[in-house]
């Protein structure tokens, strides 16, 4: 356990699966109360809570949140604000998919502008109204650190990804600016990039197989990233052993990017 992080609070968008389920245990681990939300299984998510508390002996809430409705943060806030005493680390992680990215999740010649619209609303509009609303808390107890998810499919091409990738080089940007911004504060801003990671939402892809094979083969560590790889990266993030690092984007790809 990290004394660091004990008694300190993380929010963190969608964290029951995949890559911020990793992220949330990672922080547990740590010390840190969390406050995480949810799209659709309640249950599943309030299990989890119940897990957590009891397993780490932190406080652990989840809360519903739709990550299409990013002004709808303002009042997530308000409600966690009612069970938690601060706010020191934003993770902006939930994604959307399914309906909500048909024509955003395609050919070139078949994007439509809704598609690519829900994509930038779920990945930089919610990291704005997130990132903003956490910063105002963060201001309160001297500071924090926020971090976006991001792919290095904004770098690399990755068949079908085109309006993701070009969101989370948004993001990425954007990022960049509120690091800038919220410095004076002493609120740090980063971006955790992951290349290709086995979850559910990669599974879900029509060429699932095929780009595990080729990322296995163009890695030279030979395998799949594993959310636990980029949980590891937002923990040191929010770190004070990365108390100079601000406005970076840290690529966790095992190495494919490179070639």
């Amino acid at each position: 356990m990290d004394s660091f992080f004990r008694d300190k609070t993380l929010v963190i968008s969608g964290g029951t699966r995949g890559i911020g389920r990793a992220i949330v245990l990672e922080f547990a681990k740590a010390g840190a109360n969390i406050a995480f939300t949810y799209n659709s299984n309640g249950e599943l998510a309030e299990q989890q809570a119940k897990e957590l508390a009891k397993e780490y002996g932190i406080k652990a809430k989840a809360y519903p949140f739709n990550i299409l409705q990013p002004e709808t943060y303002k009042e997530l806030f308000l409600e966690i604000d009612k069970d938690f005493d601060r706010v020191d680390f934003f993770i902006s992680n939930a994604i959307i998919s399914g309906r909500a990215v048909a024509g955003g999740y395609t050919k070139f010649m078949k994007l439509k502008p809704r598609g690519i619209n829900n994509i930038f609303t779920a990945t930089v509009n919610a990291f704005v109204v997130g990132a903003q609303e956490a910063a105002k808390r963060m201001e309160k107890v001297g500071g924090g650190s926020i971090v976006s998810l991001s792919s290095t499919g904004n770098i690399v091409y990755i068949e079908n990804y085109s309006g993701h990738g070009t969101a989370k080089a948004a993001v990425e940007a954007m990022a960049r600016y509120a690091a800038t911004e919220l410095g004076e504060k002493n609120i740090r801003v980063n971006v955790v990039s992951g290349g290709p990671i086995e979850t559910d939402a990669l599974r879900a892809f029509t060429n699932y197989e095929e780009v595990r094979d080729i990322t296995a083969k163009l890695s030279p560590l030979g395998r799949m990233g594993q959310p636990e790889d980029l949980a590891g990266a937002c923990l040191f993030l929010c770190s004070d052993k990365a108390s100079w690092v601000t406005g970076h984007t840290f690529i966790v790809d095992g190495g494919t990017t490179f070639k």
